[in-house]
């Protein structure tokens, strides 16, 4: 049975935020916290039909497609960077970690669109809330994974931390499966909470200093299902990388 998730309305976020080092957005909160419409969000839903295969699946997977894209963000404005590898260090990535992992970047159709540039900018607005006003080096991630091989594993190399400030993983829709429960576990405590994102564009937000997260295989309902999810990194003082960047 799946259980629901604790959503916190939009205006007690930074509070949550605060107390617990998670928050859980539905729909309607997301929308309201960043100020754009939803039909302005499914807009971009399309743009998750063509996204590559992910070819650094260390476990032999097939299951995973995505795009990755960088930006910068500094108050209202948001820039992108040129193209850039996705890294991290094998005590936060014990599976990919160490490995400069260069992915398709995102498409024009969907970082051109003003809902795009809102909804980074707006969770910015939140992370600089928490942890003062100051550029955010954002990391987008496009996420598809199917159960091709029969399961699909959305975070393969289990419970973790991303090594950054903060982590947005917004669910874009789930298609035929089960599974794909989010689990939240203190980093330094013995508390957890487990539930399952079910509403397109609901959304977890992640003190990733405070917490760590996973989540569970996915498994087809009939012959296929995937499980689509848009998740959103923000670091202060530089992107990741194996040298100072």
């Amino acid at each position: 049975m799946s259980l629901a998730p604790p959503v916190t309305p939009f205006s007690q976020v930074s509070a949550v935020l605060r107390d617990r080092g998670y928050a859980v957005l539905s729909r309607e909160g997301l929308c309201e916290l960043v100020g754009i419409a939803p039909a302005a969000l499914d807009a971009l839903r399309s743009t998750w039909e063509a996204l590559p295969p992910d070819a650094y699946l260390r476990d032999g997977g097939h299951y995973r497609s995505r795009r990755h894209s960088c930006f910068v963000v500094e108050g209202e404005g948001v820039r992108s960077v040129p193209p850039r590898p996705h890294w991290q260090p094998v005590e936060y990535n014990a599976l990919h970690g160490g490995l400069e992992r260069w992915f398709e970047p995102m498409t024009p159709d969907i970082v051109a669109q003003p809902v795009w540039s809102r909804l980074l900018s707006g969770l910015g607005e939140c992370c600089s809330a928490l942890k003062g006003p100051q550029p955010w080096f954002v990391e987008a991630h496009q996420f598809r994974i199917d159960t091709t091989d029969g399961i699909g594993r959305p975070t393969p190399e289990g419970a973790h931390r991303d090594g950054v400030d903060f982590v947005a993983v917004l669910l874009v829709g789930r298609e035929g499966i089960k599974g794909g429960e989010t689990r939240v576990f203190e980093a330094e405590g013995p508390h957890g909470i487990r539930f399952t994102l079910t509403e397109p564009w609901s959304a977890l937000l992640l003190d990733d200093e405070r917490v760590i997260h996973e989540s569970t295989p996915i498994q087809p309902l009939a012959d296929f299902g995937h499980r689509d999810t848009l998740v959103l990194t923000f670091r202060a003082k530089g992107f990741q990388g194996p040298a100072a960047s």
